[in-house]
């Protein structure tokens, strides 16, 4: 993605940040805010096959400098400058779903590449905040390597493992932020699918769940039902639109909660659907292009037909 994000900065740039570090990153980079992150030691935490390379910090710590000179006041890049969490927030999401996508498609040349444009989207928002005095990257970095050894006392504290804990320990730590209930705390920005799965996985934990997946596919054929009578005897132009979006999103909602009993990822099989209809539809294309014609030239019979024979050209593979 490179919608103005790549910052043409030379590799040697000191943007003026003063980390207060050396370039080993021991005890974290700290740009002048009082944060909780600052000064943070290791204390034995890795051993020495698994303990980062003293490179990795360094990397981070020119990232970092590299990030203070774009947004520098006098000298930094004007576009860089202007930006705030807002405007910003719509490329870290970009950014994981190409990484998503480089992990779909196997492309593990292109994944450093798209892991370091999501790494920047943390870097810049963690800047933007050390700006206004409120947290820095030590504190982000601080924050979630804290969070992981509290959640794994099996793996940091010798304990032996206890089935539930990641969730005992989940849920303490929302209780503890004041986030009640049971589905607190589950973001109301995830993709609509993905966000569907993990609010009933929630109501599943203290048993509001269906037994089973075939109990799932007969609320399905309910819902259908619901929506054919919506339709039923009316013309379309005349039905509710309010109505047919409750019907048509219970369904979804329904649908997402079948392939979370059945084990699977509603989001990773509706995108694996997506390129399905892709990869046909393309090859439909290709057919009618070799015959010198476009797809608007075929009737819906006839491009029904080249799509059949696509599907049995790949059913022989």
């Amino acid at each position: 993605m490179d919608d103005g994000m790549d910052g043409n900065v030379d590799d040697g740039v000191s943007g003026g940040v003063d980390d207060g570090v050396d370039d080993g990153m021991d005890g974290g980079v700290s740009g002048g805010v009082g944060s909780p992150g600052a000064g943070r030691e290791t204390d034995g935490e890795t051993d020495g096959e698994t303990a980062p390379t003293p490179l990795a910090g360094k990397e981070i710590v020119r990232l970092l400098r590299v990030m203070a000179a774009l947004r520098d006041p006098e000298t930094g890049c004007p576009w860089d400058r202007d930006q705030v969490f807002s405007t910003i927030a719509p490329y870290t999401i970009e950014e994981a779903y190409e990484v998503a996508d480089a992990i779909a498609r196997e492309d593990w040349a292109a994944l450093p590449d798209e892991l370091g444009d999501l790494l920047l989207q943390v870097v810049y928002h963690a800047r933007l905040a050390e700006e206004r005095g409120w947290f820095d990257f030590a504190a982000v970095a601080g924050g979630i390597a804290d969070k992981m050894i509290r959640r794994h006392p099996h793996v940091f504290a010798g304990e032996m493992p206890v089935p539930g804990e990641w969730e005992r320990q989940k849920s303490a730590e929302r209780r503890a932020a004041g986030m009640g209930g049971t589905l607190a705390g589950v973001p109301a920005a995830l993709p609509a699918l993905i966000r569907a799965q993990k609010l009933t996985a929630r109501a599943a934990r203290v048993g509001f769940d269906w037994p089973d997946a075939q109990a799932v596919i007969e609320k399905l054929e309910e819902e259908t039902e619901e929506l054919k009578a919506e339709l039923a005897g009316a013309d379309l132009s005349a039905a509710d639109p309010g109505r047919l979006a409750d019907e048509v999103g219970d369904l979804l909602f329904v649908l997402a909660n079948l392939a979370r009993k059945l084990g699977l990822d509603a989001e990773t099989c509706l995108r694996a659907a997506n390129q399905k209809f892709e990869r046909r539809f393309n090859a439909v294309e290709k057919r009618l292009a070799h015959e010198g014609r476009m797809p608007a030239e075929a009737t819906l019979a006839e491009m029904e037909a080249e799509w059949q024979a696509v599907k049995a050209e790949e059913a022989e593979g």
